[in-house]
């Protein structure tokens, strides 16, 4: 996808915000800083390794998805087999921390006409100091003659991807690449591999306080 004014505007005001530091707060952003940029715009708060949920989320991204995404997961914009992939580049961007853009191709069919894609994730830290947001961007083109994005949802897979750890962030390590269906369901390679060592890792704590 060719260079996207939206992406290009949400991330110089994130640049213009961090100043010296490596990144900005979550509560120094402004709308009116990205007015040009809103309909494509949204926040997310990361809630479990690689998954994060809309909090605040424009139009463009409501049209894509045929309903307010507003609560849903990043990865409901992507393709079964992108999204593992996707998790990865959501995990970095809060862990390493770093930044990423995702290029994005959408899946098509009937109703459904090519549409190319751009997803800008940004690392932001909470009220607490962690970093558990992200401000980011989904500008699509293409789709109808119309204008249009074609019948929704439209999904996407990943083309490509540029990351950037922030400097002072740890390297680049092998991201995971699992499904997480469920955060009851942790992922097999954090768990030790015999069931002694499972147990080893329960530990009884008695106390004599009451209730």
């Amino acid at each position: 996808m060719r260079r996207c004014r939206q992406i290009e505007e949400i991330r110089a005001y994130w640049e213009a915000l961090r100043g010296s530091r490596d990144m900005p707060g979550r509560a120094e952003v402004n709308p009116r800083g990205i007015e040009g940029a809103l309909d494509c715009a949204f926040l997310a708060e990361r809630v479990a390794p690689g998954i994060a949920r809309f909090r605040l989320a424009g139009q463009c991204l409501t049209d894509l998805m045929g309903m307010d995404v507003r609560g849903m997961p990043l990865t409901t914009f992507f393709t079964a087999p992108a999204r593992a992939p996707a998790m990865a580049r959501i995990e970095a961007v809060c862990a390493d921390p770093g930044t990423a853009v995702l290029d994005l191709v959408a899946d098509t069919g009937f109703g459904r006409p090519p549409l190319q894609a751009a997803m800008l994730l940004l690392p932001l830290r909470s009220d607490l100091g962690d970093v558990s947001r992200i401000l980011g961007c989904l500008a699509a083109e293409g789709g109808t003659a119309e204008g249009g994005v074609g019948r929704p949802p439209r999904r996407f897979a990943i083309a490509a991807a540029r990351c950037e750890t922030l400097p002072g962030g740890r390297a680049p390590a092998t991201q995971p690449a699992w499904p997480m269906p469920g955060l009851a369901d942790p992922p097999a390679a954090f768990l030790p591999a015999t069931p002694e060592a499972r147990r080893a890792m329960i530990r009884l704590v008695k106390t004599d306080e009451g209730g």
